[in-house]
């Protein structure tokens, strides 16, 4: 099996999605652009704690800081999900065909049990 690099990218954003407060952080910047500050209001951690989850997140490519005057606010890279929907959706349509499949030879099964 050969990684290629979106194999590892994915990886990097699975990872980093399995945490809780980078999930969290992850919604918080889908309303919108914020500071660390703001992102660190909800947690009792410090701001250098949330600074790393944010920096993973950057790291993944789910993450950018901008600059503006002297704040450095984060901002969520929707396309960068987008590699993991389209993973996540062809996982799903396999699965489903698979179900599919296994609903059909259950039935024809049944059928001939029934005959």
């Amino acid at each position: 099996m050969v990684i290629t690099v979106d194999d590892e990218r994915l990886d990097a954003m699975f990872a980093a999605l399995a945490d809780r407060t980078r999930r969290d952080i992850v919604a918080r910047l889908g309303e919108g652009e914020a500071t660390v500050k703001e992102l660190a209001a909800p947690y009792a951690m410090s701001l250098q704690a949330v600074s790393q989850h944010i920096g993973v997140l950057e790291r993944c490519g789910l993450v950018s800081r901008g600059r503006h005057r002297q704040t450095r606010p984060c901002r969520l890279e929707p396309g960068a999900l987008e590699a993991a929907v389209s993973w996540i959706e062809e996982s799903r349509r396999v699965w489903a065909e698979r179900m599919d499949r296994l609903d059909t030879h259950l039935a024809r099964l049944q059928d001939g049990e029934r005959q």
